[in-house]
């Protein structure tokens, strides 16, 4: 009953993150249908986003007081409910709405099932989590081709009825589970109803903070702005640049997969470490990279780096933390490194309105990264830094 459990987290979680990404091939569509310029439909996809950053810290508060299940199962059903909604939205104010729902109901959910997966595989933190995010990133590479078919077949409408469908159908399988096998589910951890004492645990928080941050400020700029990139900088035609950024979330998948596992085997610190370095070299790479083949085995490269390093940090915060306070120390963790990585798209945006080549931008950032790494090395070596263990129990 775990693994029909986790399988069935596994079906959700692809759900809750199809929410997040179908509006990106969703941009022009739903400009003819609203009769609005770009700006005006950037505003929902950022309110997705903003969504899923904002409900973080409270749902470490609101963790400590309802049982995790319960959360994950409320998610699901406020995902299929706006779903529905945003597809049955008539004007920019209520899509607005339907997005930040959306968006709201995935960072609920993760706040409240990633922790819980980490208790259902106790010995197997990194594969549970890792197995968890493939089956989340498997959305962000399967969305655009699902939106383009309901747009050829039917309208856009249909990507929020389909998936108001399967939320639904997905949340109500879980609640069947849950109620006809309780003992499935983990029990909170005792003391568990204290969300001040995660602010305890700052070492940690700090530390797990610094070892995504960086990397994923850089990569929301990077990715944000891909294509521009290569299509300005590299000179790539605009179905290459597509058809590269699309390798990106691809390469993701295995990431996943493979990520997790080893988080399960290595040392969490030089394995997160290592991940960051191989992040900046993938980006040195690309920098350089002057033919077609070699920004392809670049573009590759970065995607199967940063997607690996979301189950290691993941898999560090749930090893290092005590159980007692590890859902709402994890939340306060997700909510500031979330709110931090969201403003690399904005940062980009904003000094390349100011002047700056695409690739005076990112090798400042890449110099930005390569001297937070060292610092994380340096604190690290002197003995700074929570070191958690690998393949952790309770």
């Amino acid at each position: 009953m775990t693994r029909r459990l986790f399988g069935t987290l596994c079906g959700l979680v692809f759900f809750v993150n199809f929410g997040r990404v179908a509006f990106a091939p969703l941009v022009d569509p739903l400009q003819a249908a609203f009769g609005v310029g770009p700006a005006a439909i950037g505003t929902v996809t950022t309110l997705v986003w903003v969504g899923s950053a904002v409900p973080r810290l409270p749902a470490g508060y609101l963790l400590t007081r309802v049982r995790r299940e319960r959360v994950v199962l409320a998610t699901g059903g406020l995902l299929a409910v706006a779903a529905a909604a945003t597809g049955a939205a008539d004007s920019l104010l209520t899509l607005r709405i339907g997005g930040f729902v959306i968006g709201l109901a995935s960072g609920v959910y993760f706040v409240a099932a990633i922790p819980l997966v980490g208790e259902l595989l106790p010995g197997q933190r990194g594969r549970a989590v890792g197995i968890h995010g493939t089956a989340s990133q498997l959305a962000a590479v399967l969305a655009p081709g699902l939106v383009l078919v309901f747009l050829a077949t039917l309208s856009w409408r249909y990507t929020f009825w389909f998936l108001a469908v399967a939320a639904g159908l997905s949340t109500l399988t879980l609640v069947h589970l849950v109620r006809r096998h309780p003992e499935s589910v983990p029990t909170p951890p005792a003391g568990e109803r204290k969300f001040t004492a995660a602010l305890g645990h700052w070492r940690v928080i700090v530390a797990g903070t610094a070892f995504v941050a960086g990397a994923g400020l850089v990569w929301q700029g990077v990715f944000n702005f891909y294509v521009p990139y290569l299509t300005q900088a590299k000179g790539l035609t605009l179905s290459t640049a597509n058809s590269l950024l699309t390798l990106v979330f691809t390469a993701g998948v295995p990431a996943f997969w493979l990520s997790g596992r080893l988080a399960d085997r290595l040392r969490h610190v030089p394995y997160l470490l290592g991940i960051n370095a191989g992040f900046l070299l993938a980006l040195i790479a690309l920098l350089l990279a002057d033919s077609l083949v070699a920004i392809a085995i670049a573009t590759a490269l970065l995607g199967l780096v940063i997607h690996g390093l979301f189950p290691a940090i993941d898999t560090y915060m749930l090893g290092t933390l005590p159980a007692a306070d590890r859902t709402s120390a994890y939340a306060v963790f997700s909510g500031v490194a979330l709110l931090l990585e969201s403003m690399g798209s904005g940062i980009v945006g904003s000094l390349r309105g100011a002047g700056y080549a695409f690739d005076t931008v990112f090798s400042v950032a890449a110099a930005g990264l390569a001297a937070l790494i060292l610092v994380l090395l340096a604190v690290w070596v002197i003995g700074v830094v929570p070191t958690g263990s690998p393949a952790p129990t309770n």
